[in-house]
C-alpha cells in the first residue's frame, strides 16, 4: 500500500533539534513525561489523526510519507529536514528595530528573552538599549535542522471516523453530523455557522461531500 492524498492516518511523533537533540515538539507520554518531569499534574497524550497532503502537519514531513509504502501497521519512520523543508531559513528582515515607546504605551517592559505578541506575530526581544529595542520575528525554529521520528499505528478506513476527526482538528471540539445523500450535515450555534461554513471546499475536497451546516440551540 502507498500512502495517498487524503488518507487519514493515526501517529505518535517526536521532534527533535539535529544538533542537541532536544525535543520541541512530541505526543508521546514518555516524552512529556520526561519535559514535564517535576510538575505535580498529569500528562495527557494521545495519537495524532490527520489528513495527508492538506498542510494538517508539517509538509516536509507530509511530503516524505505521501512516497512511502507499507504493508503493515504499525511502521515507524525516522525523517530528517533542512531548514528549507522544515520551519524556513532565517530572515534578517525579520530582525527588526522598534522603538521602546511603543511597549511603554501597552505598559510593557521589554527584556532580551522575552517573546511579544503583536498583531498576531510573536516577535522574540533580542536586545535593549536606550529608546531601541531589537526584536526578532523568526520562527525560533527557523535555520534549524530537525527529526521527526514517526510512528503510523494505522490508516483510518471509517468515513464517519475520519469525518470526526477532521472537524475535531478544525473546532477543537466533537460537533454533531451526520452523511445523508453525498451531504454533510453538520449542527451547529448560530455564532459559528458563518465559521463552519468557510470549509464548504475542503470537505468536498476530502470526502467528496456538500456542506450543510444547521443552526441548533444548544451552548
Amino acid at each position: 500500500m502507498t500512502f495517498q492524498k487524503n488518507d487519514f492516518i493515526e501517529i505518535e511523533f517526536t521532534a527533535r533539534l539535529k544538533d542537541s537533540g532536544a525535543v520541541f515538539d512530541s505526543n508521546s507520554v514518555e516524552e512529556l513525561k520526561k519535559l514535564h518531569a517535576g510538575h505535580n499534574h498529569p500528562v495527557e497524550a494521545k495519537p495524532f489523526i490527520f489528513a495527508l497532503g492538506q498542510n494538517m502537519f508539517l509538509s516536509g514531513v507530509d511530503d516524505f510519507l505521501l512516497k512511502q509504502k507499507t504493508e503493515k501497521f504499525p511502521v515507524e519512520y525516522k525523517i530528517e529536514l533542512n531548514p528549507e523543508n522544515a520551519f524556513g531559513k532565517r530572515d534578517s528582515k525579520l530582525v527588526q528595530l522598534m522603538p521602546i515607546k511603543v511597549f511603554h504605551e501597552q505598559r510593557l517592559n521589554p527584556v532580551p528573552g522575552i517573546p511579544f505578541n503583536f498583531d498576531g506575530k510573536i516577535g522574540k526581544v533580542l536586545s535593549v538599549s536606550g529608546g531601541r529595542v531589537i526584536v526578532d520575528f523568526n520562527s525560533p525554529l527557523a535555520g534549524k535542522d530537525v527529526i521527526y521520528e514517526i510512528k503510523i499505528f494505522r490508516k483510518l478506513e471509517d468515513q464517519n471516523e475520519k469525518i470526526k476527526s477532521f472537524l475535531e482538528f478544525l473546532f477543537k471540539q466533537d460537533m454533531d453530523f451526520k452523511v445523508e445523500n453525498k451531504k454533510l450535515i453538520l449542527e451547529t450555534e448560530k455564532a459559528f455557522k458563518q465559521f463552519a461554513e468557510m470549509f464548504k471546499d475542503k470537505f468536498k475536497e476530502i470526502f467528496d461531500l456538500e456542506l450543510e451546516v444547521k443552526e441548533t440551540e444548544k451552548k
